[in-house]
């Protein structure tokens, strides 16, 4: 076992507080004359031992104690008045009683108290052990505040929780950030005001004091602050925005004084407050509002980044997923700044990510990293960084040498839809399941607008049991009604081949994933993009209030009539396209049958075998344009 003071010290003091009791009660017992022939282990109370003088049965008293305790010799008439020693606890000053044995002529010897260092040693007792019990403590609690949470913390509360590095050796520089190249140009005058100030300067610019930077998880926020400082070469102070908070008021506010405090010893320097929405959420939200903790905390932050003393040098870097829930107060020019958008990458940073993330993974030569950003669109630098670990594990395990194009499908596959299943074996489900994919791909390949099959498949898939990929162009920023119309008829064509080859007592639940997106979609083209009979109205927000209670007493957006004839709307949508894919499968039975019975045999078509069978029975139109439809 490994030898440590802080262990040795909690033995130890329980073992001295334990000796100093055993010492102590070593000097309460009686005096060493006490101890010998003299004594008498039988105690009689003062009452019963005035009984005994008043019926002269006291022989002879032995005062010790100085007079507090007394041995006395009896007679006891019970035992033939045979004489017996006993013992008796006397009450302090009792000058009569001494008296009254001189006058009843009893034998009366008193012993004084030896001085043989007792009470110096009771008093050095008293003296030494508490100087050795605090001396302990205060090593223990000295030995223990080098210990992240330890009782030498306990006062420690206020301090600023930030990791801080002197040099800045983040490790990351803006050639290892790629896919954002806007948000990269913006925080390059960061930089460039760190390192030259006096370019800035010379004109009359002041640095800015804070960047906030919004986008989704995954985008790269927190590895263009960790760039940011590593470009520049100064101090970086790191800390999420959870770490201000705790139960105890003023504690947040405490930290962040201490932090700026820090930052200004150490300016020019990068302050970076990850997850920011923790502590900088709107004051006042929520019904009765309140003066919490968290907003002590975001006054105490106000103040400090544009309060009456500026912070010269000090840039507050803030990342966030959510500005819809940011205080106003914090979003003003004068504390952040400049506000940068940083969302999912196009093709061409999907491409740029993909080379990071390639450069230390043994990649086939074979495989095409271009081909990879095309199939990928919407993914995040941490999904696709995500997507070539999937494939580099799944390399290792079928014990390949490189990764190649299969194990990026497969991983492609796992990242979006879940990890493989087992194969189905039952003949009807199978086959009922077959019907209702390939039903999803012929309508995504017949009509106009839909983006087309990438591949169908019987494998199952996390909750699906058969999936049918399809392929969108890439950056649909927007999206016409007829390509809604398209996605809608799409989601319903399994719905439709079920129906249409089974019969209506016989559909399945296996739409439900697919008649909740039908709605939505619906929904959205009524109340939000003016896609219906109702005109061009937006009569729903794009997301609800994000705090409980904030709008409780506002009206409704619409009135009961307009409701009515929203819903209306909604069902004559998707009616209409139910239509059209149950007509579409019907006049597409014979090649739907031979699809469904090659899915079955081969349980995969990829999406140009696919259109070449369909091409044979029917034209297909062209596309002008890989989410799966389940």
């Amino acid at each position: 076992m490994k030898f440590s003071w802080r262990t040795a010290l909690l033995w130890t003091l329980p073992a001295l507080i334990v000796g100093f009791f055993l010492w102590q009660s070593s000097f309460a017992t009686p005096p060493a004359s006490m101890n010998n022939k003299n004594t008498a282990s039988t105690r009689m109370t003062y009452g019963r031992f005035l009984e005994y003088l008043d019926a002269s049965r006291v022989v002879s008293v032995d005062l010790y104690d100085e007079g507090r305790t007394a041995i006395i010799e009896a007679v006891d008439s019970e035992l033939d008045n045979r004489i017996q020693r006993l013992r008796v606890d006397l009450p302090g000053n009792s000058p009569e009683l001494v008296s009254r044995l001189r006058k009843e002529n009893i034998n009366l010897d008193v012993h004084p108290t030896r001085n043989d260092g007792t009470a110096i040693w009771s008093l050095l007792g008293n003296l030494i052990f508490p100087v050795l019990l605090i001396g302990g403590l205060f090593f223990l609690f000295r030995r223990s505040g080098n210990v992240p949470g330890g009782p030498g913390q306990a006062m420690s509360f206020g301090k600023s929780k930030a990791r801080f590095q002197m040099d800045a050796k983040t490790g990351v520089m803006f050639d290892d950030v790629a896919g954002i190249e806007e948000a990269k140009e913006e925080l390059q005058e960061v930089v460039t005001f760190l390192k030259k100030p006096e370019r800035f300067t010379a004109v009359g610019a002041k640095i800015p004091k804070g960047v906030l930077l919004i986008g989704p998880p995954g985008t790269g926020k927190t590895l263009l602050a960790k760039a940011i400082a590593g470009e520049a070469g100064v101090p970086f102070f790191s800390i999420s925005g959870s770490e201000f908070v705790e139960m105890f008021v003023g504690v947040g506010a405490s930290r962040v004084r201490d932090l700026f405090k820090k930052a200004k010893e150490n300016a020019p320097c990068i302050v970076f407050i990850d997850e920011i929405d923790a502590v900088g959420r709107q004051r006042g939200a929520g019904i009765g509002g309140g003066n919490d903790e968290r907003e002590q905390t975001l006054n105490q932050l106000l103040t400090e980044m544009d309060g009456f003393e500026g912070n010269t040098g000090v840039i507050i870097i803030a990342a966030t997923n959510r500005p819809d829930v940011l205080d106003s107060a914090l979003l003003r020019p004068g504390r952040f700044d400049r506000q940068i958008q940083v969302d999912v990458p196009d093709i061409k940073g999907r491409l740029e990510v993909l080379e990071v993330h390639a450069r230390d993974k043994k990649i086939a030569d074979e495989v095409s990293l271009d081909a990879i950003a095309r199939r990928t669109p919407g993914f995040s630098g941490a999904d696709l960084a995500n997507l070539l670990n999937e494939a580099a594990i799944l390399t290792a395990r079928r014990r390949k040498d490189a990764v190649t194009m299969l194990e990026i499908d497969d991983a492609v596959d796992r990242v979006i839809a879940g990890m493989e299943g087992v194969p189905l074996t039952d003949g009807k489900s199978k086959r009922l399941i077959g019907y209702h994919e390939i039903g999803h791909a012929i309508i995504g390949t017949l009509v106009k607008g839909h983006d087309p099959v990438q591949k169908v498949t019987l494998v199952p898939r996390g909750q699906a049991r058969g999936l049918t990929w399809f392929s969108p162009s890439d950056e649909q920023s927007l999206i016409s009604r007829a390509q809604i119309l398209a996605r809608i008829t799409g989601a319903l064509g399994g719905r439709a081949a079920e129906e249409v080859v089974f019969g209506d007592s016989e559909i399945t639940t296996g739409a439900g994933n697919d008649l909740q997106q039908v709605t939505s979609m619906a929904r959205q083209m009524v109340t939000r993009f003016g896609m219906s009979d109702l005109g061009p109205l937006s009569l729903e927000s794009q997301s609800g209030e994000v705090f409980l209670g904030r709008d409780l007493m506002t009206r409704s957006e619409y009135s009961e009539e307009i409701s009515s004839r929203i819903d209306a709307q909604v069902r004559s949508i998707v009616e209409h396209c139910y239509n059209d894919a149950r007509r579409i499968v019907r006049e597409n039975r014979i090649v739907v049958d031979r699809l469904v019975d090659l899915l079955i045999e081969k349980e995969t078509i990829d999406g140009d075998e696919f259109r070449q069978i369909v091409a044979e029975y029917t034209d297909i139109p062209e596309k002008e344009q890989y989410t799966p439809v389940m």
